[in-house]
């Protein structure tokens, strides 16, 4: 099978010269195919995470293992609502948890999930 690459730079991607299917590539890939609920978990689980913010919040957590609202909101240069909010957002999708200790509340990372999907995209971003 042979690609063809469009000439312009008006963002046509390169697609098949012939229409020719391979059934032993279908069949493998449906029966792995996700379902519709799983993606769309998965989807707004990538949504959740496609802040900026929300990235800055989990990243911090990978560094110090565990922080309070205050010092989370020093680190980035925010008011504590606005961070709380995020925090609210990042449990909802069970990317974090927290303890209370007295009037403090601290927030870490929910599970080695979380590190694995931070480490694993960071890698991919900043592999050349």
């Amino acid at each position: 099978m042979s690609f063809n690459q469009s000439s312009t730079n008006n963002g046509d991607a390169e697609v098949c010269e012939v229409h020719h299917t391979h059934p032993d590539k279908l069949r493998i890939a449906t029966l792995h195919q996700l379902d519709d609920n799983t993606c769309l978990h998965l989807a707004d689980l990538f949504k959740t995470i496609g802040d900026q913010t929300r990235i800055k919040i989990l990243s911090l957590l990978f560094a110090a293992d565990e922080m309070c609202v205050c010092d989370i909101a020093e680190a980035l240069n925010m008011g504590q609502s606005a961070i709380s909010h995020q925090l609210r957002v990042l449990r909802t999708a069970r990317l974090v948890k927290f303890r209370k200790d007295g009037k403090e509340v601290f927030y870490s990372l929910d599970d080695d999930h979380v590190v694995k999907l931070l480490s694993q995209g960071l890698e991919h971003v900043l592999h050349g």
